[in-house]
Formats: structure tokens, sequence, C-alpha cells
């Protein structure tokens, strides 16, 4: 067995049955043992979209993604991807191809030093420099990308190492995931704190993120908050914990959240947060952030504690095990009410008369997609307006059903996201949710969708700019618009059907229920060009830097010309 193949048996040992990749020079090896392999190999068109197709899929399932390049350019375009999970702890497994050993410093043809390049963006990384280190590498690497806090970990070996014949018949145990076990004993005051915390507050507030669901904790989540009766808010990560329709859900908060999630942040005397990291985009002003509030945070990572806002209980360990132990029954009828009230007034609604041939805004069309989309669809977004809307506008019944790039921000990141979470559960419907800037950065994995005939519906909201950068350039920078048209967009319907993929292009608001009922039901993949109003923003936004409850919910232009109306009155 050479090095190569003793990847391929870990691979297979820990249940690894897709890949994503593309092949080359220094990791050839592996790409010669894949063709004796029962590990299927997903050929993207680019090592970017290879990674962001593996983070689709763990996030989308909860299992590890693998991908693979060879070295130089090969490792270098996977790194944004891989940034991407870490930003955002998705497990992966990163196999690169490096030159030979002999080769290494000499500034070889495609060498560089991937992992100097990327000990920021990993959990853990290795240089293999034997093969007789791989079977304990390999485990290694898989227990640590999918134990504690999830990451990406990194394997850079040189061809030779994977031509390398092992020496002996090397196959160590598979590593124990790291012990994230609560240990009650050891935790006993500070949950004895917590429970008389929660039981004291008055006005209690859940806030929760995207740990829910890395801890595997969504169920204990409900079950806590079922029990407690406590008002909830989310981070755009979060969205999907308290499950579809929850009467108590006030939405994702933050820069873009609701004014009902926002102000409740900001009255309640109470705030559990759970599996959340306090993000900028969260929080805002941090000083102004829970201004009333005591805060329990619960965690699996210490570094996450303290680093924006001082908590003053802490629980680390097993959430799902702490969330069992701090249920109670609460008596916050006032406050539910209060906060359930809020949200009828403040929280998110578009107003959509679908038999109406005016032009379409982003937040109807998203809204209208809400009620004809089945429950279990998985949807990917991209960056941008069109990401807001759907968190804004769009239900979700499990937060793995929505696929968003948080921490990094990465556009592109739909399209190659919804491959690999339709090669994890191919039975589900997949949608991906695009702007037209966003869609242009990666529409080269067309091919891959028609080369493996995935079903994935793809839905482009074409408002010829870059909506998000005018957004702010309209509201912060005094409309001074700078590199934002985009008018000169190609036609997407023909661009997919040049990929042998159909579409459909509407424009008007009565067209789309019929063209969203018309994808959905098309057994394979299906594009969809949605012309959209170019100049429509997103509402609420808040000004980076300041606090949450300063959020603008209308352009100045457009207040100031109401009130001038409301005085000529």
């Amino acid at each position: 067995m050479n090095g190569a193949q003793c990847i391929i048996e870990k691979l297979t040992k820990h249940s690894v049955d897709t890949i994503f990749g593309y092949p080359g020079g220094c990791i050839m090896p592996l790409y010669d043992a894949l063709l004796d392999a029962d590990v299927k190999h997903v050929l993207c068109r680019h090592e970017q979209a290879a990674a962001l197709a593996a983070d689709g899929y763990a996030r989308s399932s909860g299992r590890l993604g693998v991908c693979l390049a060879t070295s130089g350019p090969g490792a270098t375009n996977l790194i944004t991807g891989v940034a991407n999970a870490y930003m955002d702890s998705i497990p992966m497994l990163v196999i690169t191809g490096q030159v030979p050993r002999a080769l290494i410093g000499t500034d070889a043809f495609q060498e560089s030093d991937i992992l100097g390049m990327t000990l920021g963006v990993v959990k853990h990384s290795y240089l293999v420099e034997n093969a007789n280190d791989l079977p304990r590498i390999m485990d290694e690497a898989i227990a640590l990308a999918m134990s504690g806090r999830p990451g990406p970990v990194w394997l850079d070996i040189p061809k030779d190492v994977l031509l390398e014949e092992l020496s002996t018949d090397l196959t160590p145990e598979s590593l124990a995931p790291e012990s994230n076990v609560f240990d009650a004993q050891q935790w006993e005051n500070p949950l004895g704190q917590a429970r008389k915390m929660i039981k004291a507050a008055k006005r209690p507030l859940i806030y929760s993120g995207g740990g829910v669901m890395l801890a595997k904790a969504v169920t204990s989540y409900r079950h806590f908050a079922d029990a407690t009766g406590i008002p909830q808010v989310v981070t755009l990560k979060g969205i999907g914990n308290p499950g579809k329709r929850n009467p108590l859900n006030l939405g994702m908060l933050g820069m873009h959240g609701s004014r009902a999630a926002n102000e409740a942040v900001e009255q309640c005397d109470l705030l559990i947060v759970i599996g959340a990291r306090f993000d900028d985009r969260a929080t805002g002003k941090p000083g102004a952030f829970a201004p009333n509030a005591r805060i329990i945070h619960i965690d699996c990572d210490h570094s996450e504690i303290g680093k924006i806002k001082r908590a003053d209980c802490v629980l680390l360990g097993d959430m799902r095990e702490i969330l069992r132990a701090l249920r109670q029954p609460l008596e916050i009828a006032e406050w539910r009410d209060q906060c359930v009230a809020g949200m009828t007034l403040n929280g998110f609604a578009a107003a959509s008369n679908e038999d109406d041939p005016a032009p379409i805004q982003g937040p109807d069309f998203i809204a209208t997609m809400d009620k004809v989309t089945p429950p279990e669809a998985i949807i990917s977004c991209d960056v941008g307006q069109h990401q807001m809307w759907v968190a804004q506008y769009f239900d979700f019944n499990h937060p793995r059903q929505h696929l968003s790039s948080g921490g990094l921000g990465t556009m592109g990141y739909g399209l190659p996201a919804a491959m690999g979470a339709q090669f994890a559960k191919p039975g589900a419907p997949v949608i991906n949710v695009s702007g037209d800037g966003s869609f242009m950065m990666n529409m080269q994995e067309l091919a891959t969708i028609q080369r493996y005939s995935l079903p994935i519906k793809l839905i482009i909201l074409d408002n010829q700019r870059l909506g998000m950068v005018r957004q702010q350039q309209e509201l912060f920078y005094a409309g001074r618009y700078s590199e934002v048209d985009l008018s000169d967009n190609p036609d997407f319907s023909a661009i997919a059907k040049a990929f042998g993929i159909p579409a459909l292009t509407i424009s008007k608001r009565c067209q789309m229920r019929r063209s969203i009922e018309t994808l959905l039901a098309y057994p394979g993949p299906m594009l969809l060009h949605v012309h959209i109003e170019a100049d429509t923003n997103v509402w609420p936004i808040v000004k980076p830097g300041e606090a949450n409850t300063a959020m603008l919910e209308n352009s100045p232009a457009t207040t100031t010309a109401n009130q001038q109306k409301g005085k000529a009155a």
C-alpha cells in the first residue's frame, strides 16, 4: 500500500463517501488511487468551488466535508473556501499535493508554502513527510475537524510521499472525538447560578447562533425554549433554531435584524446566549447591546467567552446537557405578550400583491417563494441584499436548511454550496438564491451541475447592481456611487441554456408564483432569472459601529420628502 492508497482506505473507514476536487501534477497519485476506490469524486470546475461544495455538504448534513487539489495554484485557489469554513466552524478535511520532498524550498514548478499561507484559517495543519505517518495523521485530522468546535484541517503531502510504500501495515485505531461532555459536578455552582438567574428574570431573552446546530443540540434547544417559554432572537447562522412559524421567534437581530428583535434585546433583563459569539453584525455597538441585561453564555469554546461582552455566568461543555439542566417553567406571560405584540407590529412582513403587473421587489419575491416552497427544502445563498432578504422573509424549519456564508461573507458561495448539499441529501429540494454579482463569481459550476444531473433550482435576483455596496454608498457615502453598476450583465438565461440547463426570465410581480411553481416542479436543474427593481434596499439597516436601536428603516431622502409632504399638508 502506498501513501495515496492509505488515504483512500482511511477515508473509507471514516465513512467518507463523497469528496470534491480538481486534479493536477502533485496530487496525481491520489487521483490514480481513486480509480480503484468506492469514494465518489466530484469534479468541480474551480478549486474554490470544490472547497465551498465540501462546506455545503458538511453544513447541510453534519458530516465531514472533504476537498482536494494539487500544489501551487490549486492549493491557493482552495484558500477562500477553507477560510469560509473556518469562520463558520464547518468540519472539513483539505488534502493538497506538494512538490517532492527534495524540491521543497527550491521554488520548484507549482510550489507554494501553503501551510504558511493558511495558518490563520485552519484548525490545524500537517506537512506529511513520511508515508508511515499517514494512518495516524489521517485519524487525528478527521477527529480534530469533527470534534469540539469543528473546523478545517489541512494535509499537505509531497508527491513522493503519496507514491511511497508504507513499510508496515500501520492502521492505528481511530481516535475518539475530543471529549466535550458537560461535567455537572464541576459546573454545579454556575449551573445553580444560571437556574436562579433565569428564575428571577422578568424579561429573559434567548440569543442563539450557529453553535446550536454544530453542537447537534437543536432538539435540546427547542425543548429548553418550550419549557421556559422565553422569546428568542437569532443570528444569521442561528436562523432555523426555533423551528418554522414559532410565535416566540422574533427573528434575526443586528444590522439587518427586525426592530422587534433589536428592541427586545435592549429591553431584556437577562440575555441567554447559546452558541453565539457576539459578532459585530449582531451586536452593533457593544456598549449599547443589551444594556440592561445580565448575561448567561453557553458555548463549547472558552475563547469566545468575554471577547466582546462580559458574561455574568458561563457554562462550557455539552450544550445538550446544559440546556436539559436549565429547563424550568417561568411566569413571564406579560413579557411574552409584549414580545409577540412587538413582532406583530415590527416584524418582517412583505406586502405582496401577486397579481400586480408592477416590477418585482426582492422582499416580495422571497415572501412568495416562502409560501410555495416545500418545508424540507434547502436554500443556499450568496452574499448581498438577496442574502438578507432570504434571512428576513423565508421561514426555515431547521438551521441545516439555510446555507449562508456568515463570518467571511463569500460572494460565489451559494452555487457550489448547493451542489454539496445536493450530494449530501439527494432527495431534498435544493435551491440556490443568488444576486447577479455573486452568481458571476462561480457560474462555471453550471457545468458541474449539468455533468452530474443535479436537480438544483437556480434563482438570480438581478438588479444590475452590486446592491448592498450601492445601498451603503447611498446611505453612508452621500450617494457617491463607485463601481457598482452591472448593467452590462450577460443574458443569464442564455448562459444557462449554453450549459444545457433550461431557464425562465420574469420581470413582473404577477409572474412570481407561477414561475416559482414551474421551477420547483421541473425534474432537473433549472434557472429562473428574475429582474428586480434596481434601487430596492434592505431595511432595516444599522450603520456600522452604531447601536442596533439606531436602525434606519428608510432612506434619509425619502424620510425628508415625507416630512416635507406632511408639513405641506
